[in-house]
């Protein structure tokens, strides 16, 4: 036997100590995979490796900060010292900030590019080579509906998921033809901490949308994924959401979503740049 085939296949869970990635995980380890679950939070880790365990799956975790220009690197280190490729990569670590972008702190913002961006990227392009030689296997990646549109005061947010959605969207079509699938998961607001921290929930758009449990969304996504779609869009309101954005010009949107994500007392954004007395 070579070493090559002492190697065993492992769904690689990046951003997997809460939320919708740990949810995933825990539908993959039913099928008696072996799980990698990847984060910066060692309790968060710990916890993810209990329910992997729990739900029939082997765990490996790796504390690992996701923006650090060698990420993908180590983690890929992780996987060879294991004996382990990484068959199947959920991309779902990501933060947003609600706010005036003029107003909110610069490098908090560009954070949402290194996380939501350039490291899904990154991880992305560092493992789907080895799919392809494989022929199987894939990528899931967590985006949003907000990915379908510009979202004044979360503007950053949303155009980081306009980007998975895209990125996602065109990496699926250069590799189903090989066995290899990229999925693009989209759902509307979601019961995650991620509502709280960003501020999100305070909003009147947040509070109009029904919001999804993750373990729900974690089921959507992972049969979808392996039945080859190119997006799931898990919920009845996000799929309403999305004909709704496919139908409405951009002049009517923006405003509507301006005023439902903007609360009364926001100062105006003209305070940024001293217009203002």
């Amino acid at each position: 036997m070579t070493m090559k085939d002492e190697l065993r296949s492992s769904v690689v869970v990046v951003g997997a100590s809460r939320g919708i990635g740990r949810a995933i995980a825990k539908v993959a380890a039913r099928e008696h995979n072996v799980v990698v679950l990847v984060a910066r939070s060692p309790e968060g880790l710990a916890a993810a490796a209990v329910d992997v365990q729990q739900a029939g799956g082997e765990a490996f975790t790796l504390e690992l900060d996701l923006i650090s220009a060698d990420a993908s690197a180590r983690l890929e280190a992780f996987l060879t010292a294991n004996d382990l490729v990484c068959g199947v990569l959920v991309n779902s670590a990501g933060y947003g900030l609600r706010g005036a972008a003029t107003l909110l702190p610069v490098n908090d913002q560009l954070g949402i590019i290194d996380l939501n961006i350039r490291a899904l990227a990154d991880m992305t392009l560092r493992f789907l080579p080895g799919m392809l030689a494989r022929g199987r296997g894939g990528v899931i990646n967590l985006g949003s509906v907000a990915g379908l549109v510009p979202g004044p005061y979360m503007a950053l947010y949303y155009a980081s998921k306009g980007f998975v959605r895209s990125f996602s969207d065109a990496l699926h079509q250069e590799v189903y033809r090989f066995g290899v699938t990229v999925t693009c998961v989209a759902p509307g607001p979601v019961s995650t901490e991620f509502l709280e921290r960003s501020g999100a929930n305070r909003t009147a758009l947040f509070k109009i949308l029904p919001t999804l449990d993750a373990e729900y969304v974690a089921e959507r996504a992972w049969s979808g994924f392996k039945s080859g779609h190119r997006r799931v869009v898990p919920g009845i309101s996000a799929k309403l959401i999305t004909l709704v954005a496919a139908l409405l010009p951009t002049a009517t949107i923006l405003p509507l979503i301006g005023r439902l994500q903007r609360r009364s007392k926001d100062p105006c954004p003209a305070d940024a740049q001293g217009i203002l007395p």
